[in-house]
């Protein structure tokens, strides 16, 4: 009961990543163009590390490492759909 809890409270907090990436791209716009490579590595690095998470068994890192790769992710879709 309790891991079952734990998914949905982290599938909640992941799927909140999708407004929260789309915000940042709003706002940011101007950071967005000079650092876009940047943000495809944290992107990249997030989704290692979650993969790495995951077969290790940590939930904790497994939702960090994937909020931040959406959250990134969401912000450079942002960015191309603006262009």
């Amino acid at each position: 009961m309790e891991s079952s809890f734990t998914l949905l409270i982290g599938g909640v907090v992941l799927l909140l990543g999708i407004p929260t990436g789309d915000f940042l791209a709003k706002i940011t716009k101007e950071e967005l163009g000079e650092n876009q490579k940047y943000l495809r590595i944290i992107t990249l690095v997030s989704f290692v590390g979650a993969l790495v998470s995951l077969i290790l068994g940590e939930d904790i890192f497994l939702f960090s490492f994937l909020f931040i790769s959406i959250v990134t992710s969401r912000s450079l879709a942002g960015k191309k759909s603006k262009k």
